[in-house]
């Protein structure tokens, strides 16, 4: 199973530029909503028409703007699978998974098709039953049915746990892992969400205005990311644009600082990043230590999130800016710590408390201005299985 990937496609915010392949794998795309990660999808399956370029899955040509080749959607014999799963409303279960199989298939075999499908993701007994008599959870089972049903030469998922609640979401995620375990082939999986792309994906690529900046495994991704949107779909919230000052050290404008580093500092250096569990609070002064003051704090299950700030931070390039000034800016001069409400910790920290932070020197990342040749637009929410 393989699939290689390289179109254009011209639109009036951005030009997609796509060039990536795929073999017998799940490939994640992990970008920002409206960044443009569906509309590939959408272009693989035959619903949206690139420009120029080609598209060929297990050797057969889907698309080739010089050889004038564009099958239909019916003749690519793709599964997409988007957030509100489409089913088709007058059909019952067991003809909405019947509704990917071939015509040349025998009923005995479509007949004995569905019920193995059926029997998959437990939905015994709901086979004459109508889509709106199913509840969210059990509409996304046979959407998953309809797709394995079909026999598709690839998969495709946009974004299927969007509008689930948290605890529906871990139940259906256990779906996809017994989709995942019998189709074998190329997987494409769209999300907004790391956590969910780590758990599925085996490699990641991120997408950022229509672009593929990297293409890497979770692991690479996530301790040595490449890019500024790696950076911060990795979930970083300490992200600062920066300049060289000299091969260990960088100037932070917005946070006022300048900040001590392990690793040599490239020329052409863009951005510093530090996740918000690795700061660390200390008794005074030293190498990437600095007095802050807890500007707000908020509470989750297991942690409190704090926002620091800079108290001796050097304004001559960037004036320090009140929350009632601009917002946004006065985010960025901030610093996000996490702090674990572990029990028989210390004292946690308080509005209005002064600290010393430290940043440690082989925590920090430090991404180049670097640009890769891909670039991607994908769009869309719904199901749709190409049959037949």
């Amino acid at each position: 199973m393989s699939l290689e990937v390289d179109i254009k496609k011209d639109f009036k915010a951005f030009t997609l530029d796509v060039a990536f392949s795929a073999e017998n794998e799940t490939l994640g795309f992990l970008g920002a909503s409206g960044c443009g990660k569906s509309l590939t999808l959408r272009c693989i399956a035959g619903i949206e028409t690139p420009d120029e370029g080609s598209i060929v899955v297990n050797g057969t040509v889907f698309f080739d703007s010089e050889q004038k080749i564009n099958l239909t959607p019916q003749q690519r014999k793709t599964a997409l699978l988007f957030q509100n799963y489409m089913l088709f409303p007058n059909l019952t279960v067991a003809q909405n998974v019947a509704a990917g199989i071939g015509k040349d298939v025998s009923k005995g075999d479509r007949d004995a098709i569905v019920s193995r499908e059926l029997k998959r993701f437990g939905l015994e007994g709901f086979d004459k039953r109508y889509p709106a008599q199913l509840s969210g959870g059990q509409q996304q089972r046979v959407a998953l049915a309809r797709m394995l049903a079909a026999r598709p030469g690839i998969l495709m998922l946009d974004e299927p746990f969007s509008a689930l609640d948290a605890h529906l979401k871990e139940v259906l995620e256990q779906n996809l892992v017994s989709l995942f375990d019998a189709y074998h082939g190329t997987v494409l999986y769209v999300s907004h969400d790391i956590d969910e792309a780590l758990r599925f994906c085996d490699r990641i690529a991120v997408v950022d205005s229509g672009r593929i900046m990297e293409i890497d495994t979770g692991d690479d991704l996530v301790n040595n990311p490449k890019s500024v949107a790696a950076l911060k779909l990795s979930g970083c919230k300490n992200a600062t644009p920066v300049t060289r000052v000299d091969e260990t050290h960088v100037w932070s404008a917005k946070w006022g600082v300048t900040v001590e580093v392990d690793s040599p500092v490239a020329d052409d250096v863009a951005y510093l990043g530090v996740r918000a569990r690795y700061l660390e609070q200390v008794d005074g002064p030293g190498v990437n230590c600095y007095r802050m003051r807890v500007d707000r704090a908020s509470d989750s299950r297991f942690e409190r999130t704090v926002l620091l700030g800079f108290l001796d931070r050097d304004e001559r390039e960037v004036p320090t800016v009140g929350q009632a000034e601009d917002e946004m800016k006065y985010l960025h001069q901030h610093l996000f710590w996490r702090v674990p409400k572990a029990d028989g910790a210390a004292r946690l920290p308080e509005v209005g408390d002064e600290v010393w932070i430290r940043i440690p020197t082989d925590r920090i990342y430090l991404v180049a201005r670097k640009r890769f040749r891909a670039a991607i637009h994908f769009c869309g929410s719904l199901l749709y299985t190409c049959m037949r």
